[in-house]
């Protein structure tokens, strides 16, 4: 018989990109007149016990007694705290709704404002597991529950020791409390979660470490918002490139480096290169790289770069020629490329905007522009038995470029087929 499995996962700095109690004194001492003070106290004890430095029971005592807040700043704290959803976990919003009865958040922070947070993502109010503040008469939090196992040194290995589920338990969390169930056996695997903050004394421990939800997703096999984690998607900057102008990349979840910090290994398996002008790349170069799909040139690509080489390999060069392009704009078009297949302004291929995708999957072929190419993709879809929900095709002089919306339910044969079609340049779903 199958086992269960239940998905263990941290609320703050994980499941929200911030951690609340720290939001919360932000709000709640707005107007102290020690307020920077007080802030850096409460965030060190933060820290302190989350790198396993300081016992959870005495940063949480120390931090709660710091924040003189009251009922009307948790509301404020709430509202706030539903925008500061980790990105990855807000794009597969679908898994939680699908997996309602799997999902149990364990946290040391706050039923007050978690469940409010999570409920809109159908996950159980009985399904979170976290303290409960006590106030006065007056609505002034005055202190928590002392007697709940998750208020306590170890309180999460205490709490999973009680509940005693039978199945399999995956744990995914940003701190040394959510390691603990891993190193007493009581998860089979943990999954350090470094999308908001990476600790080492976390990450050097973990069964695996993941940059985003959906890198989860992906080893584990579970269908996501998206098919391939963009943290596996490595960017690298060549020459003076502006951090604000890669910034952009960095917030969509790529791995970003600069050349100078890679070795040749690393720098050929990027996906992406963002290269300042006159730091040209010549056809020797371009054909050692086995993944590359997108360049971003700060110069005039037609004069500096190999582009009937990038062509005939299928990547894709957004470029600023005429000098007009706001510099931002290139890595905002090599975004829409990476999400969307997009390539509307390239210097190289037949321009193309697409809509998003919705309730489809979207695949993309690039094909030498040769007759019979299209009349055989097409071919296979049909022998699937697949319902075409949109389909893109725009061609030049080399290539054609077509995307196709399909319905999700497909084999991996299909999938297989499709890219060994004859003069296939490069083959990848988005979704």
């Amino acid at each position: 018989m199958k086992q269960k499995k239940y998905y263990i996962i941290d609320f703050d700095s994980t499941f929200t990109q911030v951690e609340a109690l720290d939001e919360l004194a932000r709000i709640s001492l707005k107007d102290h007149p020690r307020r920077e003070e007080i802030y850096k106290k409460i965030e060190n004890y933060t820290n302190m016990a989350m790198e396993g430095k300081l016992s959870f029971s005495e940063s949480l005592a120390q931090r709660v007694k710091l924040l003189e807040a009251n009922k009307d700043h948790l509301k404020k704290l709430i509202a706030h705290l539903r925008t500061k959803v980790s990105k990855s976990f807000s794009r597969n919003a679908a898994f939680f709704k699908k997996h309602a009865d799997d999902v149990l958040i364990v946290s040391g922070g706050f039923k007050e404002f978690i469940i409010p947070v999570v409920k809109k993502f159908h996950i159980k109010k009985e399904n979170v597991y976290a303290n409960t503040f006590e106030f006065d008469k007056n609505g002034k939090i005055i202190g928590y529950d002392r007697s709940n196992p998750l208020s306590e040194e170890g309180g999460k290995v205490k709490l999973l020791q009680q509940m005693d589920l039978q199945g399999e338990l995956y744990g995914i969390g940003d701190g040394y409390s959510d390691f603990q169930l891993r190193e007493c056996g009581l998860i089979k695997k943990f999954f350090a979660f470094t999308e908001n903050i990476a600790r080492k004394s976390v990450t050097a421990k973990a069964d695996h470490v993941t940059p985003s939800f959906d890198e989860f997703l992906y080893i584990n096999k579970i269908p996501g918002a998206i098919s391939y984690p963009k943290n596996r998607i490595i960017t690298i900057i060549v020459g003076d490139v502006p951090k604000k102008n890669y910034a952009l990349l960095q917030e969509e979840g790529f791995t970003v480096y600069k050349k100078e910090e890679v070795d040749d290994k690393t720098f050929y398996q990027a996906g992406m290169l963002l290269i300042a002008a006159s730091s040209g790349i010549d056809a020797k170069v371009i054909k050692k790289f086995s993944r590359l799909k997108a360049i971003g040139y700060y110069g005039n690509a037609t004069h500096d770069l190999p582009l009937v080489q990038c062509t005939e390999r299928g990547i894709v060069v957004f470029d600023n020629k005429n000098g007009k392009t706001k510099n931002e704009a290139i890595a905002q078009r090599m975004v829409d490329f990476i999400n969307k297949g997009a390539i509307h302004s390239s210097s190289n291929f037949p321009s193309l905007q697409l809509p998003a995708v919705r309730k489809a999957h979207r695949i993309i072929h690039i094909h030498k522009n040769l007759p019979g190419v299209m009349a055989e993709f097409n071919t296979i879809l049909a022998k699937h038995r697949i319902n075409i929900s949109a389909q893109y095709l725009m061609t030049n002089d080399m290539v054609g470029y077509v995307i196709t919306d399909i319905n999700k339910d497909y084999d991996k044969e299909l999938l297989k087929e499709l890219k060994n079609i004859e003069h296939t340049i490069q083959f990848r779903i988005l979704y």
